[in-house]
């Protein structure tokens, strides 16, 4: 039985992949797009505008779905600490998760309360940026919460949170330096900046 059905399902099986052009093997005389004309052809408009505070704000809309993704970008980064004050960077990063002045409450609370999905923040050499995505009609709400961080978050913190978020960065350092190869990318780096790196 096995030999009877073999035959005609590898027959069919051969004739699906020669008529599909997809599995098909490549022309040998195409020659493969270069990366810049691939990125040449991305072409995603926005709008660009200064506000009076300087906040540079890029706008592009997109309304196939009812959400909006907020995207704050800060030019501070673990290159900018002063050496043996590391980790400040991160640090400030996992606060501004803790509360403002006038929304002094963690700050994922009333983001989930309203519908917000993807919500997080990351630290980088250059550069700290928190993003989340909301339903359009929680924009306001969403851009407040981010104005009142920024601008709002020393007087909302206190020795416990800033113990709690110590803890935390300080075990997130731990955790990254024992994971298989962790201790590499410090000598990674000092050996392209030719710097020591803590």
């Amino acid at each position: 039985m096995r030999r009877t059905l073999f035959r005609p399902v590898a027959a069919l099986l051969l004739a699906t992949a020669l008529s599909a052009p997809s599995l098909a093997a490549p022309s040998a005389t195409a020659e493969p797009a270069s990366v810049a004309s691939l990125v040449k052809a991305v072409d995603i408009p926005y709008d660009a505008f200064t506000l009076d505070n300087g906040l540079r704000v890029i706008v592009h809309t997109d309304r196939k779905a009812p959400v909006v993704a907020v995207s704050v970008w800060y030019h501070i980064g673990s290159k900018d600490e002063p050496k043996g004050k590391t980790g400040f960077a991160h640090l400030f990063e996992h606060l501004m998760f803790n509360g403002s002045e006038n929304a002094n409450e963690d700050f994922f609370k009333p983001l989930e309360s309203i519908g917000a999905t993807d919500l997080n923040g990351t630290t980088w050499f250059d550069r700290t940026n928190y993003f989340q995505t909301v339903p359009t009609g929680a924009l306001d709400r969403t851009l407040f919460l981010e104005s009142d961080r920024m601008g709002h978050l020393l007087g909302a913190i206190d020795k416990t949170k800033l113990d709690n978020q110590r803890g935390v960065v300080q075990n997130e350092k731990r955790q990254g330096d024992n994971e298989p190869y962790g201790l590499v990318e410090y000598a990674q780096l000092a050996a392209l900046f030719r710097t020591s790196i803590e």
